[in-house]
């Protein structure tokens, strides 16, 4: 499959970096942010790429020239005046039926062959990589239905009150097409405004989530950030090809207070310290996915639509405070009937409600978790033995200082004290 990378942009805000060169080409740990990225492509056998170039773009061509050095054959379309993020796509020749399109000033370490399975397997006209991130606020924000198919797309200046953090990630694949039903109006395009968002109900555009590392380097903090992250390792091991160390989070007690089963989103609220215990998870590279019994379905006390509501108002105030979950796996389901008004067919002995494994089971064969260096931490004991039982390290949350050192498992008043007593130390 090809590559295509719109490696032209001239990097305002980063300015302070460097001024003299494309933002692709702003040096990261000893080598342009535009090299790491061909560097990951060429891991996943990705090596026929075109580099749309413009501005001072000569400096990248002096830099990669044919490829040949990088282990890829790389050629070069140069914009005489700007095309905006689609113009160029109609300009190029002997393009693939389907082709990766990128952002040349994002970091990313992503196993692409899944993404390029979960395009081929939707029989998608467009693929986009979404994914959680620490500002969602300000991020163009992807709505999806069930099955992943996108249907609605939230722009930066829209008004939003409630949301899934499914962020834009500048990381597509697009087939031929695609860009045949999307005729060229115009010289000057923008991808997501005049192709993309227009093209939603046309039913063909799917959204692939990931949890894997991108991130833009749109500001000098960014740039920091990504910098750290490459340096400790990080953007490396968040490649799902690697196995992964998990933080399963219960929901109700652990993330937000609770006194009684939460039926509307204008109950959930979160803990103290909450938030600020998961952004240190996020940090230190580690999954973050919340596994939660939610019996409020078997007894018709929430519908399906409310619960993501719930769950969509518990990652907007996550994304206020700059945290963010990777995912979430509730249980529908409850064994005991003669509820007034409970739906019969979730009134079952089934296999994924706590503390059976199932949910974290079926995150773990999703993520290509490690169980034995993930955690699960909640504030019930259903939580600690739902761990034990998938072989995972149990945390009990309690202020009860009988259930401390009891049959090992590790015990904390909170969240935010088992990040920061005991997770930041075994990270240092």
């Amino acid at each position: 499959m090809q590559v295509v990378i719109m490696a032209g942009g001239k990097g305002t805000r980063v300015s302070s970096i460097a001024s003299d060169i494309p933002k692709p080409m702003i040096p990261i740990c000893g080598k342009p942010i535009l090299e790491h990225q061909i560097d990951c492509l060429k891991k996943n056998g990705l090596t026929e790429i075109i580099l749309i170039v413009g501005h001072l773009g000569q400096s990248i061509k002096n830099y990669f020239e044919d490829g040949k050095r990088f282990g890829c054959n790389i050629t070069y379309y140069a914009e005489t005046e700007p095309l905006g993020t689609a113009g160029a796509l109609y300009k190029l020749e002997n393009l693939t039926n389907d082709f990766i399109l990128l952002n040349g000033d994002v970091i990313f370490d992503i196993d692409f062959l899944r993404m390029i399975a979960f395009h081929t397997g939707k029989k998608a006209n467009v693929t986009l990589a979404v994914h959680p991130n620490s500002h969602p606020y300000d991020s163009a924000l992807i709505i999806t239905d069930n099955n992943a198919r996108v249907t609605g797309w939230l722009n930066k200046e829209d008004e939003r009150t409630w949301y899934k953090n499914k962020v834009n990630a500048g990381i597509h694949i697009l087939s031929k097409e695609f860009l045949k039903n999307c005729p060229q109006s115009k010289e000057k395009i923008d991808l997501d405004r005049d192709m993309l968002k227009p093209s939603i109900l046309s039913g063909k555009i799917f959204a692939y989530s990931t949890p894997e590392y991108i991130k833009d380097m749109g500001t000098p903090e960014r740039y920091a950030q990504v910098t750290y992250d490459i340096e400790n390792g990080i953007v490396r091991q968040k490649n799902l090809s690697n196995k992964q160390k998990c933080i399963f989070l219960d929901r109700d007690g652990t993330i937000n207070k609770f006194n009684d089963f939460i039926t509307k989103p204008e109950d959930f609220d979160l803990l103290d310290g909450a938030a600020d215990a998961i952004k240190k998870i996020n940090s230190l590279g580690y999954l973050a996915i919340v596994i939660t019994n939610q019996p409020v379905i078997a007894r018709g006390e929430v519908d399906f639509d409310t619960l993501d509501l719930i769950h969509m108002k518990m990652e907007t105030d996550l994304g206020r405070h700059g945290a963010y979950i990777d995912d979430l796996f509730f249980c529908p389901h409850h064994p005991d009937k003669g509820f007034p008004g409970e739906r019969p067919e979730y009134k079952i002995d089934c296999d994924c409600r706590k503390p059976k494994p199932g949910m974290i089971l079926q995150a773990a064969k999703k993520y290509n978790i490690d169980l034995s260096e993930s955690f699960m931490v909640g504030d019930d004991m259903r939580d600690v033995n739902a761990g034990i039982n998938a072989g995972c390290i149990p945390v009990f949350l309690t202020n009860n200082k009988s259930h401390e050192g009891m049959n090992n498992i590790k015990t904390f008043a909170g969240l935010q004290d088992f990040t920061e007593q005991f997770l930041s130390q075994e990270n240092l």
